[in-house]
């Protein structure tokens, strides 16, 4: 089955971390996105085909492992990153190439653009009126064990002016084009509709499946069909959406109405309803976080089950401060402008573990956009704090993405904890509405990265916002292609008016499905139940993995 993925504009440099996550899996993925303006350089890139500093017109320039020369990604470019098994011959790359420029050819006949090859040069070209041949897609892919990655990049409305500042593809003697130059008026999401319906023909798939971001276009996701009857895009009229700062407008884009929402004010189903139950465990944690100054997610983020943990002497420490630097639609936690880090919280947090003799510990924090970053470092710092006080304690750290960056993340993974939590939080479709600041493709290279690294990954999702069985199948589905060792799924609860509705209420009979479809793609626990959050049986769910890592 083919998994085609529109995931809107995407970093490179997350891109390219996700592609060799999948790369190294079993899945057959079609992943479809935007760049920002960005220069790769090939395997036989001549650097003397770099014509600028890419600083200076404001792209970066990244060493990459596919073939070819130096090319261009940016808006208005759709790219392609199929992911898939090839099979193993000796003309294989020639033959897969071939296919993705029959791929393109077909696409761009939708548009009333006549496509064609150009003998010894990959790529897709047009002909001009005066018969000179122009060059609207680049194709650059690597082909190694049986599988492949990297691509194609087709011009659909991409700034032509920024392939001056290189010689493309090392060819000097042709034009570059877009469809817009050719007369077509097609977007990128456009194009998607078209690409995503093709592609499981032209690469031979019987079955995919087609799941999008959303997008201020409206452009929303399909459904999971057979492929002779892939319904591949609807639109939401523009003028039918609010105002685009808000969070109805965000949930419209998404295809979700705040209007159909439960009330609430509407009574919990009984499956979904906790008793408290305040005994001595509850009263002691409590004191023991008062008197050190700490701060537990369990409180901030108003979670369900803080009795139950409580009582049991286990809690989810909360570090880097108390203030969120972003705006998720479904988070208790205050979003204001964050105090300066104090230096002395992960030793307190260390003076915790050890005063409450716990054999497991979970860490979480804010996120910081406002540090360079991203408050990795306290993570960091408290995992070495715990280390140093209580040797043998298992730690489990809950982080945010950092930003991307590469160094933040990566002193995080060095610093080897138990357990690498990083959530997706919903489906890719309800990503812009549910958490503005974040992307769905940004923490599977998260937690990619994270699986490179050797670690016992994990990730977490919350139902009842708007999503679907099938949108949920398809993200287990893709936390398993990245290798996710760990998933919790637990119902959405509304803290508050000003917070997204509740959609559905999930039965149990739903949480027991999704657990044993999770558990059959090869996810090695999925904690899923009305009540489960992130840190919920944490310790039991790590159970065999962290002894194997």
């Amino acid at each position: 089955m083919l998994e085609t993925r529109w995931l809107g504009k995407v970093a490179y440099r997350d891109a390219y971390v996700l592609q060799h996550r999948l790369f190294e899996g079993t899945s057959q993925h079609l992943l479809l996105l935007e760049h920002n303006h960005v220069f790769t350089l090939g395997v036989r890139t001549e650097l003397s085909h770099i014509l600028v500093d890419p600083a200076t017109v404001g792209a970066e320039m990244v060493r990459v492992d596919r073939g070819g020369d130096v090319t261009y990604h940016g808006p208005g470019q759709l790219v392609g990153y199929p992911i898939m098994d090839v099979p193993l011959k000796s003309n294989a790359t020639p033959e897969f190439v071939a296919k993705i420029e029959e791929l393109l050819i077909r696409a761009l006949a939708r548009y009333q653009i006549a496509a064609q090859r150009n003998v010894g040069y990959p790529g897709v070209w047009t002909v001009s009126a005066d018969g000179a041949l122009r060059k609207i897609a680049a194709i650059g892919v690597r082909l190694s064990r049986g599988r492949s990655m990297h691509g194609f990049a087709l011009n659909v409305r991409t700034d032509l002016s920024m392939f001056a500042n290189i010689v493309p593809c090392g060819i000097s003697e042709f034009e570059v084009t877009s469809m817009e130059r050719e007369g077509s008026g097609a977007t990128v999401e456009d194009v998607v509709a078209t690409v995503s319906e093709l592609a499981p023909r032209v690469f031979g798939f019987a079955r995919a499946t087609f799941f999008a971001a959303s997008s201020t276009s409206g452009y929303l996701a399909a459904k999971d069909t057979g492929s002779d009857d892939l319904e591949v895009v609807k639109h939401v009229p523009e003028s039918n959406l609010a105002d685009p700062r808000s969070l109805d407008r965000r949930l419209a884009s998404a295809g979700v109405s705040t209007a159909a929402g439960i009330s609430i004010s509407a009574s919990k189903p009984e499956w979904v309803k906790l008793r408290s139950y305040m005994g001595d465990g509850y009263q002691d944690l409590k004191k023991t976080m008062r008197s050190l100054n700490l701060v537990t997610v369990c409180e901030e983020a108003g979670c369900p089950n803080i009795f139950e943990c409580w009582s049991q002497g286990t809690a989810t420490f909360m570090i880097n401060g108390e203030d969120c630097t972003r705006s998720c639609g479904f988070c208790l936690v205050k979003t204001e402008r964050p105090r300066p880090i104090d230096p002395t919280e992960p030793m307190r947090v260390a003076r915790a573990v050890r005063d409450m003799g716990l054999e497991f510990a979970v860490i979480t924090a804010v996120a910081r956009d406002d540090l360079e970053d991203g408050g990795a470092s306290g993570f960091v710092e408290c995992i070495k704090a715990i280390r140093d006080t209580t040797p043998g304690v298992g730690i489990e750290v809950l982080i945010s993405d950092c930003k991307g960056s590469e160094a933040a993340l990566g002193a995080i993974y060095a610093a080897r904890p138990e357990i690498l939590n990083h959530n997706v939080e919903t489906v890719l479709r309800l990503q812009r509405a549910v958490r503005p600041q974040a992307s769905y493709s940004r923490s599977l290279r998260v937690l990619s990265g994270a699986k490179d690294a050797g670690l016992v990954v994990k990730s977490g999702i919350i139902v009842g916002m708007g999503e679907t069985i099938s949108e949920l199948e398809a993200t287990l589905r893709d936390l398993a292609a990245v290798g996710v060792d760990i998933v919790t799924i637990g119902q959405y609860l509304r803290p508050t008016r000003k917070h997204l509705p509740v959609a559905k209420w999930y039965v149990p009979k739903e949480f027991a499905h999704l657990k044993t479809y999770g558990e059959s793609l090869g996810i090695h626990h999925v904690e899923s139940s009305p009540n489960t959050r992130s840190s919920y049986h944490a310790k039991r769910a790590s159970e065999g993995l962290v002894l194997l890592s």
